[in-house]
């Protein structure tokens, strides 16, 4: 079969969410001609895949790409987010993403899309379905927007083995079953785990019924302290605020998170239990008690094996039967973190710039490549906010972004960006604020005033970190 043979600008590499906003914002910045490949069928990387009662975790107001608003400026009036800004359904931004490439991309005759597509490396590429290949020549960058790997639980493969006659389903076939189980064994403590969780009891399941498997226990983030807009100012911009107060008040590393919680920037599911996780999941307060009416915990680290009427983990096992449903919510939502350079010579490897915004991260790393020509430059204004895992990397993960948003603010072009950008969620609403807004005015001095002492702990407690690890490796 003949290769095809293409020119481009930029070969960006997945149409995720991350590719989508990278590619929106090279689109409005540069006259750039675009190759945009992905292995599925449509824009939307991992929402392709989705459960179908999944929903963002954050408002939709800063999620999706700059050009085109997801969220219809709207609050939830019913349900377990109710009087928080609007979380769009994966339906929603499934569709979202198709109109963004129907009506913004191609129409503008400087982006070719080629799903169902996978990449091999140095510019080339096949078709999934017709096997026709392509070479690209790239004249600037090629961008691998799918470094992050998200991983959902509808392709996950778990790493526990599963006995043949164990009903066991990710929980996109939830939505499908025809009958009632003796029971439902969700195993995750993370947002999936949750979301699932949740979604039973709300379809009238009763917590009796649920066993939940938690190898860790998880800090949580108060959605109602994330919303953008001017009427829960105090709620986002004051746990800011207290965010850094917590911090620079500390002691230690144990008292930092007790003042968090503290300060209303942190929850947990059961205060009892000390949570060793962190990923940045995000619920509502009223998701938090519909949670706490589970009481099947299980806390017995992960799972071993699933086998015909028990269940095997690291720390003992537990009766089940072929009458229940087991929910497999153990996929890690990102599949790597490792961190490399942001720009390596002639490619672009996006990665989160800032806390809980991929997209946002991958907007402002395309306008930062548009801009600026520097190198160097580059990666020191997009330098890489480590992805949390255990509860610890909450410290390198803040450090790092406390010093972004610094260095930004020290660039007037930057911070006009930051305030133009609908993604941006924040930086509007600070600028905003009016000089007679003595309210206001004296929560943005509280932030001001924590951060540098906040920022000299968070270095303190790290070294802390660092000296008690390489004791434990000398050891």
């Amino acid at each position: 079969m003949a290769e095809n043979t293409l020119e481009t600008d930029y070969l960006v590499v997945g149409s995720g969410a991350v590719g989508m906003a990278f590619v929106d914002t090279l689109l409005d910045e540069t006259d750039a001609d675009i190759v945009l490949i992905d292995r599925n069928h449509k824009p939307g990387g991992h929402w392709n895949q989705a459960y179908s009662f999944v929903t963002l975790h954050q408002p939709s107001a800063f999620y999706g790409v700059n050009s085109r608003e997801l969220c219809k400026g709207r609050r939830d009036e019913v349900g377990l987010n109710k009087g928080l800004m609007e979380l769009a359904s994966g339906a929603e931004v499934s569709a979202y993403f198709d109109e963004v490439m129907l009506h913004t991309f191609l129409p503008s005759g400087r982006v070719r899309y080629y799903p169902m597509c996978n990449y091999e490396g140095d510019g080339e590429f096949a078709s999934r379905l017709t096997g026709e290949r392509y070479r690209v020549t790239v004249r600037d960058k090629t961008v691998d927007a799918t470094y992050l790997n998200t991983t959902v639980p509808l392709t996950h493969t778990p790493n526990f083995s599963v006995a043949r006659d164990v009903r066991f389903i990710p929980p996109n076939h939830l939505p499908q079953l025809d009958s009632a189980p003796a029971g439902f064994v969700v195993i995750g403590g993370g947002k999936t785990g949750i979301d699932t969780c949740l979604w039973l009891l709300e379809n009238g399941v009763s917590p009796d019924a649920i066993q939940w498997i938690v190898s860790r226990d998880a800090w949580l983030l108060n959605r109602r302290n994330t919303q953008p807009t001017e009427e829960f100012f105090f709620d986002s911009i004051g746990a800011q605020a207290a965010q850094v107060e917590a911090i620079a008040g500390a002691d230690s590393i144990e008292e930092m998170f007790d003042r968090l919680e503290a300060a209303g920037y942190f929850l947990r599911i059961d205060t009892n239990v000390r949570p060793s996780m962190f990923h940045g999941a995000t619920i509502s307060e009223m998701e938090l008690e519909a949670l706490r009416r589970i009481k099947n915990i299980v806390r017995m680290g992960h799972v071993k094996a699933l086998e015909f009427g028990r269940i095997v983990l690291e720390r003992g096992t537990l009766p089940t039967s072929p009458a229940h449903v087991h929910v497999d919510c153990s996929a890690s939502a990102v599949g790597n973190l490792a961190m490399k350079p942001v720009f390596e010579g002639d490619s672009i490897t996006p990665q989160t710039v800032r806390p809980y915004q991929p997209v946002f991260s991958a907007a402002f790393i395309a306008h930062v490549e548009a801009t600026y020509d520097d190198e160097a430059t580059k990666n020191r204004l997009c330098r890489v906010v480590p992805l949390p895992n255990d509860a610890t990397d909450y410290l390198r993960f803040t450090a790092a972004s406390m010093i972004n948003q610094q260095t930004w603010s020290k660039d007037p072009g930057l911070r006009a960006w930051l305030y133009a950008n609908r993604l941006d969620g924040f930086s509007k609403l600070v600028a905003d604020v009016r000089d007679d807004e003595t309210d206001k005015l004296a929560v943005l001095k509280r932030l001001r005033d924590a951060a540098l002492p906040a920022a000299t702990k968070l270095q303190q407690f790290i070294a802390e970190l660092d000296e008690a690890t390489s004791q434990g490796d000398a050891a």
